[in-house]
């Protein structure tokens, strides 16, 4: 049976496809790509939101987010904060901009005002598309994910065909994706706070840019990973709130030693005084071998860092 025109994917030589050298790679320099889509995620109050307000007022502007990481190419944002009143919101963006020296009424950020949005609803998805298609924003900031629909996060298959609503949104629009997102309790930095994600495995993979926020006892560490460029340094961050009015996030050092932190660290990390989890829970967290697991675990036993109870392992201090 011959087939019709409309069965036949469109196809195109590598090397006829259209280069365009003066393409802006990053949104902003080393944390998130042009054109990306991906997550911020960490555990509640590790300043999720601040940091996601914080790029968006950089795009806006095209000041250096946290003060150090560039903007090549500002353009507007649009941002949905299901958590936070419209007050709120303003407040926040209005004491990062003083700190910047900017004038709130030049700041090309939209904030949707409908009290519930559900992407997980045709209507919705709708509404949302033909926003952005107005708007024409270069960042689309949606915080979280869990106000933003009613599937099971931990299903495959529901959370895929959402992830494929927003990969949508950026190809047809030329936009970037920002989707705030939580971790699981007690889930390591870097890489292991990707595979700590809350819910499918689908949404770290999900990611062309992903930022993760932990909180040590004195500071907050940004980290990153992007699917086509290396990995920014790790950093220290401080929300500085000396003054009510002009409260923000800056980057307080870089924490180069970071990649080279040795498991033992890493465990250590993940126990934090009065916190007990099972070896697999350590294994699952740091996405390590057991072998390897077991020896780290045994140092730190043998030299009185851990102890083994019925529950598991406990750290001591």
């Amino acid at each position: 049976m011959p087939m019709s025109t409309d069965q036949v994917l469109p196809v195109v030589r590598v090397g006829e496809i259209a280069s365009d050298k003066s393409a802006q790679r990053w949104l902003v320099e080393e944390l998130w790509g042009a054109s990306s889509v991906g997550v911020i995620g960490g555990a509640p109050k590790c300043a999720k939101t601040w940091l996601g307000l914080d790029m968006a007022l950089s795009v806006a502007t095209g000041t250096a987010c946290l003060g150090k990481y560039a903007v090549p190419q500002p353009g507007p944002v649009l941002v949905y904060l299901a958590e936070d009143a419209l007050l709120v919101v303003r407040e926040r963006v209005a004491g990062m901009a003083r700190h910047r020296g900017l004038d709130l009424s030049g700041v090309d950020i939209h904030v949707i005002t409908a009290p519930v949005l559900r992407l997980d609803r045709g209507a919705d998805r709708t509404r949302l598309l033909e926003t952005t298609r107005r708007l024409r924003p270069r960042l689309l900031l949606l915080d979280p994910l869990v106000r933003l629909h009613g599937i099971d996060e931990n299903n495959a298959g529901e959370v895929a065909e959402l992830l494929a609503y927003f990969r949508s949104l950026q190809r047809q629009l030329d936009l970037s994706v920002l989707l705030v997102h939580h971790t699981r309790k007690n889930a390591a930095g870097g890489v292991a706070a990707g595979q700590g994600l809350r819910g499918s495995g689908d949404i770290h993979a999900f990611g062309d840019s992903n930022l993760y926020l932990r909180r040590t006892r004195e500071h907050l560490v940004l980290s990153s990973e992007h699917r086509a460029a290396p990995a920014a340094a790790p950093v220290y961050l401080d929300l500085v709130a000396t003054n009510a009015e002009t409260t923000y996030l800056e980057v307080v050092a870089e924490l180069r030693e970071e990649k080279r932190r040795g498991l033992e660290e890493q465990v250590l990390d993940l126990l934090p005084q009065g916190t007990v989890l099972t070896r697999a829970k350590l294994r699952d967290c740091l996405a390590v071998q057991n072998e390897r697991l077991g020896v780290a675990l045994a140092s730190l036993e043998r030299v009185g860092r851990l102890c083994h109870t019925p529950a598991g392992w406990q750290r001591v201090d």
